[in-house]
């Protein structure tokens, strides 16, 4: 597994479009400080849901971490990604399925173009703006993919969450069934990204937020729109 870049110690940023939250993009090595409040994040929105066994949080497994925060620093949210994978074993969604063989045949069959597993995805209740924070973290995903140089992206998700999801692009996999995850709650499916084939049903509004917030992970001067010719 490699770890983008993890390597060169950097961190990357963008502001969330619509908020005034910044979105930082690092590693556990790199900012131990923010992996902590990840995890402290993680497990109080996961505990209080019950669902706390669910999370898997191992600082030398996670390439990338997305971070929010908003103007003050605090820390609003949180997503971390792993990959590229070498192996279906590595993926987290294996153990959900339970080591399913279609799952593991679905899996090996990206790993030559790059495949990239997000997850453990929390965000703080109650605050301005939470709703675009919460959509931010849809689009987090590709940028994981395009960060770590892949072209696929996977992720688990209960229903509930599948439009989150799908508003940046991803399908729910139809051909691997829905499990039972982490318990008899939630009805968990696979969520996949194609970053060289997203979908054209995606729309305007989310396609001009995920081309500015590239732009800032490039490190690219947005121009102002021009007026007239």
């Amino acid at each position: 597994m490699s770890a983008g870049i993890a390597t060169a110690g950097r961190e990357l940023r963008y502001g969330i479009r619509g908020t005034e939250h910044t979105m930082t993009v690092s590693t556990p090595v790199a900012r131990p400080d923010l992996w902590e409040s990840y995890v402290a994040g993680a497990l109080e929105v996961y505990s209080s849901h019950g669902v706390a066994p669910a999370l898997e949080l191992d600082p030398d497994l996670t390439s990338l971490m997305f971070v929010a925060h908003d103007r003050h620093g605090r820390v609003r949210g949180g997503m971390r990604s792993q990959g590229p994978l070498d192996h279906p074993a590595e993926a987290q969604a294996l153990a959900v399925w339970e080591n399913d063989a279609t799952l593991r045949r679905w899996l090996r069959a990206r790993l030559a173009d790059g495949l990239v597993e997000s997850k453990g995805l929390w965000v703080a209740p109650g605050f301005e703006g939470r709703r675009d924070v919460v959509n931010a973290f849809g689009r987090a995903p590709v940028y994981a993919s395009t960060i770590l140089g892949a072209r696929h992206g996977i992720g688990s998700a209960a229903r509930h969450s599948e439009r989150l999801w799908t508003s940046s692009g991803a399908i729910v996999e139809d051909g691997i069934p829905a499990v039972p995850y982490p318990d008899d709650r939630y009805l968990t499916r696979l969520v996949s990204w194609d970053r060289w084939n997203l979908p054209a049903g995606i729309s305007d509004d989310v396609r001009r937020a995920m081309d500015l917030e590239t732009a800032q992970l490039l490190g690219v001067d947005v121009p102002l729109p021009r007026v007239g010719r």
